[in-house]
């Protein structure tokens, strides 16, 4: 698989094909014109430019991003919602760094008279609200952290799927928004930010397999996608920003926006509409089988209570005087991640007086 040198954060890579190298030369030479025209310019301090946001709430490098480019991604969602009939967009804010602090994050939007706080919900998703004012003088949106410490996506979720599952029209609108409102964070090199032009447009959602980085909530162990009877896994190369197919891939990650969500990571056939929208996105995530996989371990007839305790380990016991126990295991189901209202799994497991396993269930089933 092609490294893609705008949606990975990366600068592309060599030993690509015949098109991409000619986009690099192209760089390469728009590149060095650049270069010989910063020679050519008066010193530094000659002419400063007024910095790109001048109210005293912004912080000192922000990650911020157009307010008018957001606004347009939503316009662009509210064209396209044939593909999400259902769904409802918002904005996401993900860590880049492992030090990035995600309590507490603050959205600005300012302008050069403009300025106003946009609530972030406890998720770290957030809307924008629409403010002519702010449209005409090109605001920014600021956030309280410092450039490359955060990356954005477009968050757009259809209500009711079964839980650990996604909807393809929902993930593929996600892709355009997020491209249409220029939220896929580059690396500072003129070079990444030339190949972020070329390549930052919609249409890069219509190729079978554009290489931009979803990100799921929970580590990923697989992805299926699911239309009818016909299901059909990911390959492991389109997990983990490619890292199965990139052994050059940690010294990529600080210029990916992927670099402490590697795990999270999953590329999807966005362009190939033999999927249609409807396609359930299932995941199985790293954590999410404990419950599933302690029971298969269990054998009714056979294991013993020393053979459960040394493969599941403690546990919570009921015991009764007919010498009945009951060993109680909990467990999140996938998808549920840390939600309250949300019970967890349990794993019951029935001993005979004999230490025999004679039955088990799960609540809820899966």
């Amino acid at each position: 698989m092609q490294n893609d040198p705008l949606l990975m954060g990366r600068t592309p890579a060599m030993g690509c094909g015949p098109a991409q190298r000619a986009v690099l030369w192209t760089l390469a030479l728009l590149c060095t014109g650049m270069q010989a025209q910063a020679q050519a310019q008066p010193a530094p301090g000659a002419h400063d430019l007024p910095p790109i946001t001048i109210s005293a709430k912004a912080n000192r490098d922000p990650v911020e991003k157009s307010y008018r480019k957001m606004l347009q991604g939503m316009d662009l969602f509210e064209q396209k919602r044939a593909l999400s009939p259902n769904g409802s967009l918002r904005f996401k804010l993900l860590p880049r760094k492992r030090e990035t602090d995600m309590s507490a994050v603050r959205i600005d939007v300012i302008g050069s008279t403009v300025d106003f706080a946009v609530p972030v919900s406890p998720d770290h998703t957030f809307t924008l609200a629409r403010n002519p004012q702010a449209f005409n003088e090109d605001a920014q949106v600021v956030p309280n952290r410092k450039k490359q410490t955060l990356t954005w996506r477009a968050d757009i979720r259809t209500p009711g799927l079964p839980p650990g599952t996604r909807r393809l029209g929902d993930l593929r609108l996600e892709c355009r928004v997020g491209m249409e409102a220029g939220l896929v964070s580059t690396s500072g090199s003129i070079i990444s930010r030339v190949a972020g032009a070329l390549f930052n447009t919609p249409a890069y959602c219509d190729r079978k397999v554009p290489l931009y980085l979803f990100f799921s909530d929970r580590p990923l162990f697989s992805v299926t996608l699911t239309a009818g009877t016909r299901r059909e896994a990911l390959a492991v190369d389109q997990l983990y920003a490619a890292a199965s197919d990139d052994p050059n891939l940690q010294n990529d990650l600080p210029q990916c926006d992927c670099e402490v969500l590697v795990d999270r990571t999953y590329f999807l056939p966005l362009g190939d509409m033999s999927w249609p929208d409807d396609t359930l996105i299932e995941f199985d995530y790293m954590d999410g089988e404990s419950i599933q996989s302690a029971n298969a371990a269990i054998t009714i007839g056979t294991s013993t209570q020393a053979e459960v305790l040394a493969a599941l380990g403690p546990s919570t016991v009921v015991k009764f005087d007919s010498g009945f126990e009951v060993w109680v295991y909990r467990g999140r189901l996938p998808g549920t991640g840390s939600n309250p209202e949300i019970k967890p799994a349990e794993l019951v497991i029935l001993f005979t007086p004999s230490g025999i396993v004679k039955k088990t269930r799960i609540k809820p089933r899966y």
